[in-house]
C-alpha cells in the first residue's frame, strides 16, 4: 500500500509504479476466475470502454500519490532535487477521506465534477440508472453463461467490408403527364418532386426554380428560426450545371435541378457546419458527406444547411427555437426541426434530416409533413455528426410519399467508409401490389387510415406488438447518452457543456451516463437483442399502422432499426385559439411501420393513402393567420415539460 507520511521522493514513486503496472498487466491478462478481478472489472465504464480509454496504469498512479498527500487530487508540474512537486486541480480535494460519494467518484476518474453536479448525478442515478439496470439485470443476466441473449453489437474482424455486390435496382418512377407551370411562385414551392421534375424535364422552368426557393428562405426562414447558413454561390452553380448537362440531352433523374436542404450535422466543404453548438458556430469541416455526394451525383441543388437543435437535441439552438408552420406559435420539436419546418412551409421541395430517437418522427408529425424514417444502415453517415453508430439514420423530408421514395433511391447504398451501411434489395414501391398486404392498426391508429387502406383493397387487421422488455426507453437511453458521452468526452471533461444552450438536454443526461457501468452497458445491448428478436417473431403482419409519436413506440423502433414513413391525415383548432376563424391548425399525423429492410411496402402504403387524400398537398397559414389572430411576442403559450428524448 501507499504510504501516508513522509517525502515523496521520485524513486519511490518510480517504484510504485513500476509495481502497480506489474499487478496491472497481472490482472488484464488473468483467467476472469477471481473475485478481485471481477470486482476491478466493474468498475470499468461503459462510455470510457465504448471510446477504449485505457487509464488503469495512470490512475493507479494517482492513488498511490492520493494516498501519499491525504489523497488529494494531484498533477505533476515539475521535478525539482530529485523530488515531485503537485498542484491542487479536483473539485474533489480535501474530500476523498470523508466524503463516500466523492471517493466513488474518484474511483471512476469523473471527480472533475463539481458538488452540485455530483448530488445531480447522484440523484439522477438513484431515479433512473438504477431501475434501468435491474431491470435490463433481471431479463437477461439471471442465468450465467451468456448462451442466451446475445448482445446487439456485433464485432466484424474483416478487414476490408467493400465484399462485391450487386448496385440495387433502381426503382422504376411514374411518369407524369400533363404537368404544367402554376403561375405563381408559391404554387410552384409546393409543388412536389416528381411535378417539379416533369417541368425541368419539359423545361418548363430553369434554374429559376432556385430564385424561387432562395426568396422564400429569405422570407420566411428567419420567421420560422429554421435556417442556418444559405448556400446561394454554391446553388447557382449547381444549377448552371443542371441547365448545361440538360441543354446537352443528359438528364440525371428526378432529382435533376431540385433545390433541397440538409440538416446542419452534415457537412459540405467550404460551408460552415456548425452542429448548431454555439461554441462551434465558425466551423468548417473540408469533408464531403457521403449523402452529400449521392445528391449532387444525382443533379440536385444545395440551397441551405437548415437546423438542428443544438447538438442534435430537440429545437432549440444558438440563433433561437424552430418553429410550426402550421401554428407559428409552437415549437417544432425534434432536432431535424430545420428540416421539417421548411419542408412543411415551402421552403425547400424536400431536405434530409437524421434520428437517433424520434428527430425525423416528431417534427414532421407537428409541422404536418410528409418523412421517412428508413431502416438503420439504408443511408451512409460519412461526414454526419455522430451521437450512436447504432442508432443513427439519415432520411428524407418531402411534399409527399413518392417524394421520400425518389429521394431514397438516391441516397440509400453502401458508404465505404460507414460499416453499419448496406446494399438493401428493396422492391419498388412504386410496383407493390397492396392489395396482397395483411396490414395491422394498433389501438391508438387513426381509423381515417385504416378505413381508407381498406377502401383500397388492403386486408386490415386489429394488431399489437408484444414484447417482454419493460422500457424500450431505458434500453435506448443508456445505448445513446454512453454512446454520445464517449464522442464528446472532452467536451464533458473540460466543463464545456457549462456553456451549452439547455442545461436540461445533454448536459443533464450524459452526466447521469458518466456512472452507467461498462457491465450494465453491455446487459443493455443484451436487452435490445432480445427485443429484436421478440419483435421479429411477433411481426405477423406486412405492415402495421400507428401513431407516429408514441414515444415507446419511437424508442421500440430505433432500437430495432424498423422504419416508419409519417403522413399528415387531417388537421383541427388549435387549443385556446384567440378567434374561431385562425387559419393556425394542429395538424394530424400517423406512422406506418414496416419490418427492416421493406421499406418499400411502408411507401406503397402511404402512396395509396395520399393517392384518395389531400392533406399533404395543403400550405401552412405563414402570410396569413385568420382576421382577428396575431402571435405576441414573445408567445404567450406554455412550453410543455420535455421528456427524456430529443434526438
Amino acid at each position: 500500500m501507499c504510504p501516508r507520511t513522509g517525502a515523496l521522493h521520485w524513486t519511490r514513486v518510480f517504484l510504485y509504479a513500476i509495481l502497480v503496472r506489474a499487478l496491472l498487466l497481472v490482472l488484464s491478462d488473468a483467467a476472469a476466475s477471481s473475485l478481485t478481478q471481477s470486482q476491478a472489472q466493474s468498475w470499468v465504464l461503459a462510455p470510457d470502454s465504448v471510446a477504449l480509454m485505457e487509464r488503469r496504469f495512470s490512475f493507479a498512479l494517482d492513488f498511490c500519490v492520493n494516498s501519499e498527500i491525504n489523497m488529494y487530487s494531484v498533477k505533476v508540474i515539475k521535478q525539482d532535487s530529485g523530488e515531485m512537486h503537485f498542484r491542487n486541480y479536483s473539485k474533489c480535494s480535501g474530500k476523498i477521506d470523508h466524503d463516500p460519494s466523492c471517493s466513488g467518484f474518484r474511483m471512476l476518474d469523473a471527480d472533475f465534477f463539481s458538488d452540485a453536479k455530483m448530488l445531480e448525478i447522484q440523484k439522477g442515478a438513484e431515479e433512473l440508472n438504477i431501475p434501468i439496470i435491474r431491470s435490463n439485470r433481471k431479463l437477461v443476466a439471471s442465468v450465467n453463461g451468456g448462451l442466451e441473449n446475445p448482445s446487439s453489437l456485433v464485432f466484424r474482424s474483416a478487414w476490408n467490408h467493400d465484399h462485391a455486390q450487386d448496385a440495387p435496382k433502381r426503382f422504376d418512377y411514374p411518369s407524369l403527364s400533363g404537368v404544367e407551370r402554376p403561375e405563381s411562385d408559391e404554387d410552384i414551392a409546393f409543388m412536389s418532386i416528381l411535378e417539379l421534375g416533369q417541368l425541368i424535364k419539359s423545361k418548363q422552368i430553369t434554374s429559376e426554380l432556385v430564385r424561387i426557393f432562395l426568396n422564400r428562405l429569405k422570407r420566411y426562414g428567419p420567421v420560422l428560426e429554421s435556417v442556418i447558413t444559405i448556400t446561394e454561390e454554391l446553388a447557382y452553380e449547381q444549377a448552371k450545371r443542371a441547365d448545361e448537362l440538360l441543354a446537352q440531352g443528359l438528364y440525371l433523374g428526378p432529382l435533376h435541378g431540385i433545390p433541397y436542404g440538409l440538416k446542419d450535422i452534415i457537412a459540405v466543404p467550404h460551408y460552415k457546419t456548425t452542429w448548431v453548438l454555439n461554441l462551434l458556430k465558425n466551423q468548417v469541416l473540408d469533408i464531403e458527406a457521403w449523402v452529400y455526394k449521392r445528391l449532387k451525383s444525382a443533379g440536385a441543388v444545395l440551397l441551405a444547411k437548415l437546423v438542428t437543435g443544438s447538438l442534435a437535441y430537440d429545437d432549440i439552438w444558438f440563433g433561437g427555437r424552430t418553429r410550426n408552420p402550421w401554428n407559428i406559435e409552437e415549437y417544432s420539436t425534434g432536432s431535424s426541426a430545420g428540416p421539417a419546418a421548411s419542408t412543411s412551409a415551402g421552403l425547400v421541395p424536400f431536405a434530409i434530416g437524421s434520428e437517433t430517437a424520434g428527430s425525423i418522427t416528431y417534427p414532421a408529425a407537428r409541422c404536418g409533413v410528409t418523412a421517412l424514417r428508413p431502416t438503420f444502415g439504408t443511408v451512409g453517415r460519412t461526414g454526419v455528426l455522430s451521437l450512436s453508430e447504432s442508432l443513427d439514420k439519415l432520411g428524407p423530408f418531402s411534399r409527399d410519399a413518392a417524394g421520400c421514395a425518389v429521394v431514397l433511391d438516391v441516397i440509400r447504398g453502401k458508404d465505404p467508409d460507414d460499416l453499419s451501411s448496406r446494399d438493401i434489395p428493396f422492391s419498388d414501391p412504386f410496383a407493390v401490389d397492396i392489395t396482397k398486404l395483411n396490414v395491422g392498426y394498433l389501438e391508438d391508429a387513426e381509423m381515417d387510415v385504416v378505413e381508407k387502406l381498406r377502401s383500397k383493397g388492403v386486408n386490415m387487421i386489429p394488431f399489437k406488438l408484444n414484447y417482454s422488455v419493460d422500457s424500450a426507453q431505458g434500453i435506448l437511453n443508456f445505448t445513446m447518452d454512453v454512446d454520445m458521452l464517449a464522442h464528446f468526452d472532452e467536451w464533458q471533461r473540460s466543463g464545456k457543456d457549462d456553456d451549452y444552450e439547455a442545461q436540461d438536454q445533454w448536459p443533464l443526461e450524459l452526466h447521469r451516463a458518466r456512472v452507467v457501468p461498462a457491465v450494465d452497458y453491455v446487459q443493455a445491448q443484451r436487452a435490445r437483442g432480445k427485443l429484436i428478436r421478440q419483435v421479429r417473431d411477433n411481426f405477423k403482419v406486412h405492415a402495421f399502422v400507428g401513431n407516429a409519436t408514441d414515444w415507446e413506440l419511437v424508442c421500440v423502433g430505433n432500437l430495432v432499426g424498423m422504419p416508419v414513413i409519417v403522413i399528415p391525415t387531417g388537421f383541427k383548432q388549435i387549443s385556446d385559439a384567440p378567434t374561431d376563424n385562425t387559419r393556425r391548425r394542429t395538424t394530424i399525423t400517423t406512422g406506418i411501420y414496416a419490418p427492416p429492410d421493406h421499406d418499400h411496402i411502408a411507401l406503397a402504403l402511404a402512396m395509396a393513402y395520399q393517392s384518395v387524400t389531400d392533406h399533404h398537398k395543403q400550405h401552412p397559414p405563414i402570410d396569413d393567420l385568420g382576421p382577428e389572430d396575431s402571435i405576441p411576442n414573445p408567445p404567450t403559450r406554455t412550453i410543455p415539460p420535455r421528456q427524456l428524448r430529443g434526438l
